[in-house]
């Protein structure tokens, strides 16, 4: 069965950085594109970024373009570096396999996601 296990998340103050780790078990990622999704409270799931199994072809949505950099090993292991950030990347991370790197349709079920919180 397939999980994915989010980690790397904590409290930052604005303009801060944190990398975010999303490693995966039950099977390699090397087939799959991936992407980073997030969930602020009362707000629905969102599509932050996407890779193709390759590692190329980046995708960003245009709140965290210049900021965000999305990169992955093409074994288990994904990772989300983020800078500069604002208080309203403040939301829970989650890691997927997704259809295509520049959308978010997500294939697996969701892990348990990390807590990215940005003081203002």
């Amino acid at each position: 069965q397939v999980q994915t296990v989010e980690s790397g998340g904590g409290l930052v103050p604005a303009g801060g950085s944190l990398s975010l780790s999303c490693v995966v078990t039950g099977r390699t990622v090397t087939r799959y594109a991936m992407g980073w999704f997030r969930q602020a409270p009362g707000k629905e799931r969102e599509f932050v970024a996407g890779i193709d199994w390759s590692g190329g072809n980046p995708y960003y949505i245009d709140s965290v373009k210049g900021r965000f950099t999305m990169s992955r090993d093409n074994t288990r292991t994904v990772t989300l570096q983020m800078n500069i950030l604002k208080p309203e990347d403040t939301a829970v991370y989650y890691c997927n396999a997704v259809r295509h790197y520049g959308t978010g349709y997500e294939l697996w079920a969701w892990g348990q996601g990390t807590q990215v919180t940005v003081s203002s």
